[in-house]
């Protein structure tokens, strides 16, 4: 956990909040509502049998409520993850202390909001291992982040003929930028559809690929499906053949080590509020190479060198890219959840949420007549999310009864994979999706709501 540092924020400040505010020498040091002693994240390994979602949610005040008089069991984190007291608290360090527009004042305030949203630059490039901090450009989201590759990258570099290439399992934010440049440039869509296991089909992928590919646009985790795809296997098959890969790690980057020299993707964009930080602000990681031959997305201040009554020219990559004023205490907040998560370790928040995929996918397939989309355990190493449908019960029944009934929040509808789900042959799914503060309790919670779920309206069918 992380507050920043105290010279960005007297003392004095602090006094105004001092239930949230907690003063420490240690980026470590954990901060919670709970009166409880909460074990430090480099004491976790002599744990023992509590487990980390144990452990952690002692730090997200939210997952402490009744929802509808029951206890609040919250299973859409790949919608949105909830906000740990630390980035709070770097949100609110920086509205009440050092408030200030970056890169254009050297007064105080200035100065120390400049260095924080710098820093949190350079936290996100280690996160993922970029070779240097200009390779993340500051986005509002994901979807900003490949539609800014789209409009710079595609509009440049792809012609008539061109072929971009996909699967039908893609977030409508990783489809639809493509299908606009494609009316514009006259490339041409291509999709990969599914094995039997219901993973994208890498075979049908390779034979796909060609000298027409110009890029490939794929997801390493499913939103869905909750596959993981090989993507530095597939970047190099695109590399082969002399196609870029952009990489949609929404659904990875909070969950997993992602080291985007090893997987040798081009580009990368993930969001920060689905990894414990806020909303309205995310990344795109491009390499260096290629941001440095891309035109510039938006026009407007900070992004400029010079400017002429008749021409402007622009500054180097990552100011190309970020026109105005951007989301300063949410990029300062995105810092916060990274040094939280880095302080629990991305590979521990990994093994343990593929031991609660397991048990989510097993508890799930022992009720009669639920059908959960995607591999298997077996077939694949799962995300820890299930879409699933029961027979005869719409999926928003299912996730309204929950709500309603037992204070168990899912997501229904279509995920943003219409296409996936018209490949599969429905129209909406249900999905319970779990993070690092979830715990096999709440799993349990879940499975008796859901099979009650079940009985209520099987007594009207």
């Amino acid at each position: 956990m992380i507050l920043l540092p105290n010279s960005l924020c007297p003392n004095p400040c602090r006094a105004f909040f001092p239930k949230l505010f907690h003063s420490s020498s240690s980026v470590r040091h954990r901060v919670s509502f709970s009166t409880t002693s909460v074990i430090d994240a480099s004491d976790r390994t002599n744990v023992g049998v509590v487990s980390l979602g144990e452990l952690t949610r002692p730090d997200f005040p939210i997952l402490h409520q009744e929802v509808n008089g029951f206890p609040l069991v919250y299973l859409d984190n790949a919608a949105t993850s909830q906000k740990p007291v630390s980035v709070v608290n770097a949100l609110r360090d920086y509205y009440s202390c050092y408030n200030s527009n970056v890169h254009r004042g050297i007064h105080n305030l200035s100065s120390k909001a400049t260095d924080a949203y710098e820093l949190a630059r350079k936290k996100i490039a280690g996160f993922i291992n970029a070779s240097e901090p200009q390779e993340i450009v500051f986005t509002r989201n994901a979807t900003e982040a490949i539609n800014l590759v789209a409009y710079s990258w595609g509009i440049a570099n792809l012609k008539a003929g061109d072929e971009i290439l996909l699967t039908v399992a893609e977030h409508h934010s990783a489809i639809v930028p493509w299908q606009i440049i494609a009316q514009k440039t006259g490339a041409i869509l291509k999709y990969v559809g599914l094995t039997k296991e219901e993973i994208p089909d890498l075979v049908q992928f390779k034979n796909v690929l060609s000298k027409k590919t110009k890029l490939v646009v794929v997801h390493h985790v499913s939103n869905t499906l909750g596959s993981v795809l090989p993507i530095q296997e597939i970047a190099g098959w695109c590399h082969n053949v002399g196609a870029k890969i952009l990489v949609d790690a929404c659904q990875s980057v909070p969950h997993m080590v992602v080291d985007v020299q090893n997987l040798d993707a081009d580009f990368l964009v993930a969001s920060s509020h689905k990894m414990c930080g806020p909303t309205g602000v995310g990344f795109l990681y491009g390499k260096a190479d290629i941001l440095n031959a891309m035109p510039p997305f938006l026009g407007g201040g900070e992004m400029i060198a010079d400017v002429y009554e008749n021409y402007s020219t622009y500054a180097e990559p990552p100011s190309r890219f970020e026109a105005g004023t951007p989301a300063i205490g949410e990029v300062i907040g995105m810092g916060a959840a990274i040094d939280y998560l880095s302080g629990i370790g991305m590979q521990k928040i990994h093994d343990y949420e593929e031991e609660l995929s397991v048990y989510l996918y097993q508890s799930l397939s022992d009720i009669s007549n639920v059908r959960i989309y995607g591999p298997s355990p077996e077939h694949n190493n799962r995300a820890a999310l299930c879409s699933f449908n029961v027979k005869n019960i719409h999926a928003t029944d299912v996730a309204t009864f929950l709500d309603d009934q037992h204070g168990v929040a899912i997501r229904s509808g279509h995920h943003c994979t219409q296409p996936l789900h018209r490949y599969l042959g429905v129209n909406s799914t249900a999905r319970a999706s779990l993070y690092f503060y979830n715990t096999k309790d709440e799993i349990d919670v879940f499975i008796t709501a859901l099979k009650d779920t079940i009985k209520f309206f099987s007594s009207y069918l």
